[in-house]
């Protein structure tokens, strides 16, 4: 497997002598392993060994730059090719429609059609400045949205004795687990979520065509603009990130938790809880000596004001 590492426009190795005069092949073809049209077909292979895009589910699609590298639609994905890659210029297709709708590419294999997911990846790319995006129809992903539609269903039916939400079941959350590290604080700020800290995933119900999602993906990133992904109802999930690396790492972390969670509620564990920090013994008494100290200076306080 090659390093994942994104290629920066300055070292883009999509920059090489066109191989013919048709059909811009030069932009896909490149010895370079992180070239993005090398990367889609062995992450998308990848994806396959986990289960993640059976059939011809699910895709990924990467930014280099100013261009787009798209995975095709109906390809099996395990025998995916580089010659099987779409790319597109992205400020081109904005420069002639600002909704990315009516898209023209630089680059089209023949006898294959673009991604379902194309408009859906360009939002990851254009509201997020992401540098890969990518949808799987992990079984874990389906599930989790399964459990919070249950929830919800019940919680309007009176049976949790609660008041009727109706964003109920449309926002998945755990805390307290280790692999909430993998993932940042959010879009514009710097650092990860720490092991306290809430992981919250907006989830949109699923339309029977897929890029009508779009609209969807895009109100989620309005109303939680700190995630990273977005679950579709009865679908599956998509994951952006501002590298390859970044994107394929927080799509495994998201999973992990996904199976925790749904193995949590089949044993009766809540997904929040509320966990005391853990501290070592040095900061235990240093906070124990701060904490004696301040009631000190409040009681020194206290009789000066009082005398």
């Amino acid at each position: 497997m090659p390093t994942l590492e994104t290629v920066t426009p300055a070292q883009s190795s999509a920059e090489t002598s066109p191989i013919d005069g048709t059909n811009n092949d030069h932009l896909i073809h490149s010895d370079n392993e992180q070239h993005p049209a090398n990367l889609i077909p062995s992450l998308c292979a990848k994806f396959w060994t986990l289960g993640w895009v059976t059939g011809t589910g699910g895709g990924c699609s990467i930014r280099d730059g100013d261009l787009v590298y798209l995975a095709p639609s109906g390809v099996q994905k395990e025998l995916m090719k580089h010659t099987d890659i779409y790319v597109l210029s992205l400020a081109q297709n904005l420069a002639q429609s600002a909704s990315l709708r009516n898209r023209v590419y630089l680059r089209s294999p023949p006898s294959l059609k673009p991604s379902q997911c194309t408009p859906l990846f360009l939002a990851a790319f254009t509201r997020r400045g992401a540098a890969c995006c990518i949808h799987t129809h992990s079984q874990w992903a389906v599930l989790v949205t399964l459990i919070l539609e249950s929830q919800a269903k019940a919680q309007s039916h009176g049976l949790f004795g609660e008041a009727q939400d109706r964003s109920a079941g449309k926002l998945f959350e755990i805390n307290n687990i280790e692999q909430i590290k993998g993932f940042g604080k959010g879009y514009t700020k710097t650092g990860n979520l720490g092991y306290h800290d809430t992981l919250r995933i907006p989830v949109i119900e699923n339309t029977a065509h897929e890029e009508d999602l779009t609209e969807f993906l895009e109100e989620a990133m309005e109303l939680y603009p700190d995630t990273y992904a977005v679950l579709v109802r009865r679908h599956g999930v998509y994951v952006w990130g501002e590298s390859v690396h970044k994107a394929k790492t927080m799509c495994e972390s998201l999973d992990y938790l996904f199976q925790l969670a749904v193995q949590m509620k089949q044993t009766g564990l809540p997904w929040l809880t509320e966990v005391e920090p853990t501290l070592p013994r040095t900061q235990k008494r240093a906070r124990a000596a701060e904490d004696e100290a301040a009631e000190s200076n409040g009681s020194k306080k206290a009789k000066t004001a009082a005398a």
